[in-house]
């Protein structure tokens, strides 16, 4: 099996290749058949994945049964200034992976957002849900799913949310930075959504690539929190002397809206492979304990 993983220098690029070369997670070991994986990992540096032709000729070259593609432009607020960017990297670059699997008969997993929503629900949203984004960010995002089912037959579109991990930056290592140097924080409480632990997210798209479920995924975090409660319960549990204050979004001025409510429903889990996904504060307390804080 030869796989591909665009995206290797970020966060979760990096933690597939991580939890591929090691064979297991923080939920389990991975399946046998990865054991002896050809991994391929690339970059910007490798790949410009905006580019149809080079992508085309690089997928052709190697011939992968998989494609994952967690490459993107995550700066939400520089999406809005840079629309053309975020446009290239976020939808075209998922157009032309999708294309380039299609001609090399290669399955496809396509990182996606809970920013494909509107976010003023009340109940988490399914996979079925209507989509609706208001932010340039999640507007290139559903975009580049929507490529990716009008070019790919073999593929599988998984969304997530308030992702972290080990490598490289999120909101955990900040909050944690920044209780040790401050005597307190500021943390919006008005907007709700799913905390992911990168090692959860990895473990189901490695259980997933292996069939033939293809579709719409969710893939978050059990149970919801606000901004506010997800940083109350990273100091708390990292044992630092710290207050954290709830405020409102209007309180910060930001280029991009965020939605108010975007938790996600692994339904599609539940239903195909299972959903072994831990809660967001079982994984978050692992994750501390991890990094030796």
């Amino acid at each position: 099996m030869k796989v591909i993983v665009t995206g290797s220098k970020g966060q979760l690029g990096s933690q597939i290749i991580e939890v591929l070369t090691k064979g297991s997670s923080e939920l389990g070991v991975i399946d046998k058949e990865y054991k002896s994986a050809q991994i391929i990992g690339i970059d910007v540096d490798e790949l410009d994945i905006t580019n149809l032709a080079e992508v085309k000729k690089f997928i052709k070259h190697e011939k992968p049964h998989i494609v994952i593609n967690p490459a993107a432009y995550t700066n939400v607020d520089g999406c809005e200034s840079n629309e053309d960017l975020a446009f290239k990297v976020n939808s075209l670059g998922a157009r032309n992976i999708a294309i380039g699997c299609e001609e090399a008969g290669a399955k496809m997993v396509h990182i996606s957002t809970d920013y494909v929503f509107e976010g003023n629900g009340i109940k988490p949203y399914k996979e079925y849900d209507k989509t609706n984004p208001v932010s340039v960010y999640g507007k290139t995002k559903l975009a580049g799913e929507n490529f990716v089912r009008d070019f790919c037959t073999s593929y599988f579109i998984v969304r997530t949310s308030w992702l972290y991990g080990y490598n490289g930056k999120n909101f955990v290592k900040t909050i944690l930075k920044a209780a040790k140097e401050k005597g307190y924080l500021e943390v919006v409480n008005d907007q709700r959504g799913n905390p992911t632990n990168a090692e959860d997210l990895v473990y189901h798209l490695l259980k997933l690539m292996l069939t033939e479920e293809y579709g719409i995924y969710h893939c978050t975090g059990e149970g919801e929190c606000t901004w506010y409660d997800f940083a109350k319960a990273i100091v708390e549990l990292a044992n630092i002397s710290c207050e954290v204050i709830p405020i409102t979004s209007d309180k910060i001025s930001r280029p991009a809206k965020r939605p108010s409510y975007s938790s996600l429903d692994n339904m599609m889990l539940r239903c195909t492979v299972g959903n072994e996904m831990r809660s967001w504060r079982e994984a978050l307390k692992v994750f501390i304990q991890n990094e030796n804080i």
